[in-house]
Formats: structure tokens, C-alpha cells, sequence
């Protein structure tokens, strides 16, 4: 998808001017889906789907902390080998799930000189955007990314209720805004998740194309609590077969 882009004079960090990357709703979509722009409250959860997410999430972060740790090892060799390479490996910043703003935990890929510290310090994304120009990643930030193992941390996110498993992929608030200006509603009316409808569709020209996302919440309403548990194992089972492929996209 190619989009429009400013460059910070400071870190040198490229910024799209869009809400990254997800594009406004077409006339298609605002007729077909005219009822969910009238829905003024974000939707409440589903019991099936809440359990789900709990009970998966625990697993996983538990599996995932023996990775964690074989990371945390990757992180300290190189740092000693490569000084820029060195510190911390969790960050966060600001995104907005659900019409909330939560933090939203990661691996950090790229060298410290990279990170705005102010900006850090206020947990904007922007100070962290650098993850998306390859120069400015360390190896095991590289490694970490083409098989998006820095999103491990977010299980613990869909643990304490900030995120679900599956729903509209959360933005960082400065891009919900502009996603929001732009007319979108979806992250406004769910909870942000791991994978989302559209977001399985990485690396293809049909990332970022916002009917996938109202597609995903039309369901959520219309479906039952057994069919919506069939439509998130199917949207979890193509994000496993995206993160087998690698590529970090």
C-alpha cells in the first residue's frame, strides 16, 4: 500500500500522514454497513468469546515465556557484542481499543539512538516508529520481526482485558485519531486484537482496506456465541499460517 509520508527532522523517523494503514470507508461500505455507524456505544463483550480469549491467552503466555527468556539472552549477547544495540527489550506505547486508550506491550526491535526519548517518555508511537525502516533494526530485533514475535507481550494485554485475540487491530491514539477523522468507527465500537480480519491479510494488497474490519463487526453482532468462536479460530488459524511464512510485514 503506498502512502503519503513526512520525516522527522530530529530521529529521522518516516511518519505516514494517514491513519497508518488503514483506509477511509468507501460509499460501498457506509451503505452496506449504515448500522453500524449509528451504533453511538462500543459493543458489549461476548461471554464465549471473553473465555476464550482468557483461557488462550493464559496458555500461550506461559508458552511464550521460555521464548521470552531465549530472547531476553539474544538481547543481552548482542548488546555486549554491539553497544547500540544495547537495552531494554519490553516498551510500550498508547493505542486506543474499544474507544480506550491502553498501552500496547512489545519486543523493541530497533537501536536505542533510534527511540525519541520524549517522546518515549509519553509513550507515543512515534518515538518507537523507526521499527518500520529495516536500517535502524538490531539482528535479533530483525529476527524478531519477520516472525512478529514482538507482539508476544500482547497476550498478557488480551489476559488483563485491554485487547481480545481477534478484533480490528488496535492503533496507536495519534492514528485512531486520524482513522477516526477519516470516518472509520470499527476501533471505536471493539476491542482491539492480536489478529484481525483485515490484518491476516499482510503482505497483500488488501491490507488496510477498511470493509474487512466492518465485515468482522457485523458478524460479531449477528452471529452466535458458538458461530463467532468458529469465525475467530478460522481468522487465528490464517494468522498462524502468516507467521509460519514470516516476512514481517
Amino acid at each position: 500500500m503506498e502512502i503519503s509520508k513526512k520525516s522527522d527532522s530530529v530521529t529521522g523517523i518516516v511518519e505516514p500522514k494517514e491513519a497508518f494503514l488503514y483506509k477511509p470507508p468507501t460509499d460501498e461500505i457506509k451503505q452496506k454497513y449504515a448500522h453500524l455507524f449509528a451504533i453511538e456505544m462500543s459493543l458489549k463483550p461476548r461471554v464465549f468469546k471473553w473465555l476464550f480469549d482468557k483461557v488462550v491467552a493464559l496458555f500461550l503466555l506461559s508458552f511464550s515465556i521460555p521464548i521470552l527468556l531465549l530472547l531476553k539472552v539474544a538481547y543481552l549477547i548482542e548488546g555486549w557484542i554491539d553497544p547500540e544495540s544495547k537495552g531494554p527489550m519490553f516498551f510500550y506505547y498508547n493505542c486506543v481499543s474499544g474507544g480506550k486508550v491502553v498501552p500496547k506491550y512489545k519486543l523493541r526491535l530497533i537501536k536505542m539512538k533510534y527511540i525519541e526519548p520524549e517522546g518515549a517518555a509519553r509513550h507515543d508511537w512515534i518515538a518507537f516508529s523507526a521499527e518500520w525502516t529495516p536500517d535502524s533494526r538490531t539482528r535479533v530485533g530483525e529476527f524478531v520481526k519477520n516472525y512478529y514475535l514482538d507482539e508476544l507481550p500482547q497476550f498478557y494485554s488480551v489476559l488483563k482485558g485491554d485487547m481480545s485475540l481477534v478484533g480490528p487491530r488496535p492503533l496507536s491514539v495519534i492514528h485512531y485519531e486520524r482513522d477516526r477523522e477519516q470516518g472509520n468507527v470499527t476501533r471505536f465500537l471493539l476491542k482491539g486484537g492480536l489478529l484481525g480480519l483485515g490484518h491476516v491479510e499482510k503482505g497483500t494488497s488488501e491490507m488496510g482496506k477498511a470493509i474487512y474490519e466492518y465485515e468482522y463487526i457485523d458478524q460479531y453482532i449477528k452471529r452466535s456465541s458458538f458461530g463467532l468462536l468458529w469465525l475467530d479460530l478460522q481468522i487465528i488459524g490464517r494468522g498462524i499460517k502468516l507467521i509460519l511464512k514470516g516476512g514481517g510485514h
